[in-house]
């Protein structure tokens, strides 16, 4: 340690080298108040291709924004380089406040949070009737994490002419999620894109789904001028070629809203839900619940929803469905 004497002066102190000087560090960032504002259009391996005034841009995160990431579908504040001319580089400064963060977790036990798309207001459930088979499972969880970020959510069914709709349909009726159901000649031939489309009109909608239920062939029908590449992945299996590896957002033709296309999933986890704010999905059952005790389950013997239901405020289907879908949250999809 080293000792001054009984009066030191500035020539006592010691100052510390710095290749850079010796300017003393701030916290005070600059405001980059003449950034362009930018959407994510999509993310690989630390770049982000994002439109700015109609044209695209790849950036990079800047260091200031420190652990804080952007995903697609987030409004970004950009500086640097926005010609979008090849071996260009911006910079991202900002990620503006999110409407909507749809997440999720590799499985329930998993406290890691991935963030799948942002600012969406709309969930395509994406499940093929057949080849490969219909799994409620995934799809309930799909459900529950659309209500829990305040996404509205929409079944697309496919391959209807490989079996039927009615079915699955009579499982989610209560529940009043709006619908298409598709086949693989209407894909062709453009009318199940224009009946798809008719839904997604001025809205953000994220696609999930299962790989191999037709997720992004229906993507290509619907914007047809930005392609991506499909592959066969085996019904039983669930291997094969899943080509769709990172999320893309896309305008509709006419710029009549967006599509984002995310990449197949084998599993939902839901260990980030709060249980409590699924029942804000049923409006008609909602207002029951003041008469519950405190942290009701919504499933137990004191639940004030059964005599709410008695009472005939609300039909008995959606209150086994608010169920079946809190249910969901603690149960695996392979049970």
């Amino acid at each position: 340690m080293r000792r001054y004497g009984k009066n030191p002066d500035e020539d006592d102190v010691r100052v510390r080298p710095n290749r850079k000087g010796n300017r003393p560090r701030t916290n005070i960032r600059p405001k980059h108040e003449d950034a362009c504002e930018g959407l994510v259009l999509t993310v690989d391996r630390g770049r982000l291709t994002c439109l700015i005034e109609g044209r695209t841009v790849t950036a990079m995160k800047a260091r200031e924004l420190g652990r804080k990431s952007a995903v697609v579908g987030d409004r970004v504040a950009v500086v640097g380089d926005l010609t979008g001319a090849k071996d260009t580089l911006a910079r991202i400064v900002r990620v503006e406040p999110r409407t909507s963060t749809l997440r999720r977790t590799a499985d329930d036990d998993d406290p890691y949070e991935r963030v799948v798309v942002a600012n969406a207001d709309q969930l395509a459930i994406v499940t093929a009737l057949a080849d490969p088979e219909p799994r409620p499972r995934l799809i309930d969880r799909c459900l529950v994490a659309a209500y829990d970020a305040g996404l509205d959510p929409l079944l697309v069914l496919t391959k209807s002419d490989l079996a039927s709709a009615d079915a699955l349909l009579e499982s989610y009726g209560a529940l009043g999620v709006p619908y298409v159901v598709t086949n693989r000649d209407e894909l062709t031939d453009g009318t199940a894109a224009d009946r798809v489309r008719e839904k997604l009109t001025g809205r953000m909608t994220a696609f999930v789904g299962h790989s191999g239920v037709g997720k992004t062939t229906l993507v290509n029908a619907l914007v047809p001028e930005r392609r991506r590449a499909t592959g066969h992945v085996n019904a039983v299996t669930g291997r094969g070629r899943h080509t769709t590896t990172s999320a893309l957002a896309l305008p509709l033709p006419g710029d009549s809203g967006w599509v984002i296309d995310t990449p197949g999933v084998r599993s939902f986890g839901l260990h980030h839900v709060d249980p409590s704010r699924v029942i804000h999905a049923f409006p008609d059952l909602e207002p029951g619940t003041d008469g519950c005790p405190r942290a009701c389950s919504h499933d137990e013997q004191d639940c004030a929803l059964d005599g709410w239901v008695a009472d005939g405020h609300a039909e008995p289907a959606r209150l086994y469905s608010l169920r079946r879908l809190l249910a969901t949250r603690e149960r695996r999809e392979g049970d």
